[in-house]
């Protein structure tokens, strides 16, 4: 085991794919039609990982031109070392956007390439706080029909997922009959979460909390902005009691996070492993939120997250978001599926569980060459 310590990584294999919608989507500051994922493996002692980040096909770019060089060679334990490595060496490019989102696939890679080096879970690598974490269902896009948002939502319930979520806030005139169609569809047990996107005004998000209150919407997520920190400050002060302001999702740094708590701008922290750099920013973020007592959500990317609430003292629950639930179900072998309204990490299966799935993957793939990627994760 000691010998194996310090195995150095010899390979880094890099991979995007562009997946379709079922549908056309939008929430209240934007519409899109296709997602993309970057996928990284990593590989040392003749064990090769997989790891993930929801970006661009720049941030793949950008791994293989900048970060490629700050890992190689690097021990496979050493995981904070070659984390420190890539954020030095995007100084020049800006911490925020593409670079954390790059650094996060890589970062995830190799996590999960040293628990399979242990042969152990990722959660068991890190170490478990609990064995399970809670699930909201996320969708209900802007773009659906009453009609569809209402079978969307009330199919979650009807899975045993205690809490949903819905998108307001592209025609604020209609966001209180949709919410209160949503409300009709779940029933009066399931708690109903708000998600703006950030389309309001102070003054909108003012108005629409007290209408959102009267139908018992518990979560208002970026009812303005989340960099107008004063004003999710002035929403959290005002809002019903029993209504939690949401916010965090767009952090890629621990001094966002920090900002963020000591504004007092949110009753919940969103971080995302798949923007924040990656596992050790979602770890840094945990541990942000127990020094402000303040709960953590994952934001989207369920199968990564599982391992990482599981692991965390801070986490409440996993954003199970409509669009990645059905990419990784479709990509990879080994994603979680929620049972019981909860995610719990497949404790058979080293790293995080997973491997691509050939040859089905290669219809959506947008970078990286198709042979190397099988060749590694034949190894």
């Amino acid at each position: 085991m000691a010998e194996g310590w310090d195995i150095p990584i010899e390979g880094l294999e890099v991979s995007a794919f562009t997946i379709p919608t079922s549908s056309p989507e939008a929430d209240g500051t934007l519409a899109w039609d296709e997602t993309t994922i970057v996928t990284v493996a990593a590989c040392a002692g003749g064990v090769c990982s997989l790891g993930y980040s929801y970006a661009a096909v720049a941030a793949a770019q950008l791994i293989d031109a900048t970060l490629r060089s700050c890992v190689l060679g690097k021990s496979a334990a050493a995981v904070p070392a070659a984390w420190r490595a890539m954020v030095q060496a995007i100084r020049n490019l800006g911490r925020p956007g593409i670079s954390s989102m790059a650094i996060a696939a890589v970062d995830n890679a190799l996590w999960d390439l040293k628990a399979r080096l242990l042969h152990v879970p990722l959660v068991g690598l890190l170490g478990a706080a609990k064995e399970a974490i809670p699930v909201y269902g996320s969708g209900g896009f802007t773009s659906y029909s009453v009609a569809q948002l209402q079978e969307q939502l009330k199919g979650w319930a009807a899975e045993g997922i205690e809490a949903v979520k819905m998108k307001i806030g592209t025609h604020p005139e209609q966001d209180a009959g949709r919410v209160t169609a949503a409300r009709q569809a779940i029933g009066p047990d399931v708690r109903l979460y708000v998600d703006a996107n950030g389309a309001y005004t102070r003054k909108q998000a003012l108005e629409m909390a007290e209408t959102f209150g009267e139908l018992n919407v518990t979560w208002f997520e970026e009812p303005v902005s989340s960099d107008d920190l004063d004003g999710l400050r002035l929403i959290r002060d005002r809002a019903p009691a029993g209504m939690e302001i949401a916010a965090g999702e767009y952090g890629y740094d621990a001094w966002y996070f920090r900002r963020m708590l000591e504004a007092g701008a949110v009753d919940v922290l969103q971080a995302d492993a798949t923007r924040c750099a990656g596992a050790s920013g979602f770890l840094q973020a945990d541990a942000l939120c127990q020094a402000f007592h303040l709960p953590l959500s994952a934001h989207t990317a369920p199968t990564l997250h599982a391992h990482l609430c599981c692991a965390s003292n801070a986490t409440r629950n996993v954003e199970y978001f409509y669009d990645h639930v059905r990419i990784e179900q479709m990509l990879f072998d080994g994603a979680l599926r929620a049972s019981g309204g909860a995610l719990r990490p497949d404790l058979s299966r080293p790293g995080l569980g997973l491997e691509l799935k050939y040859p089905e993957v290669e219809k959506y793939r947008v970078y990286g060459n198709p042979s190397a990627s099988r060749s590694l994760h034949r190894k």
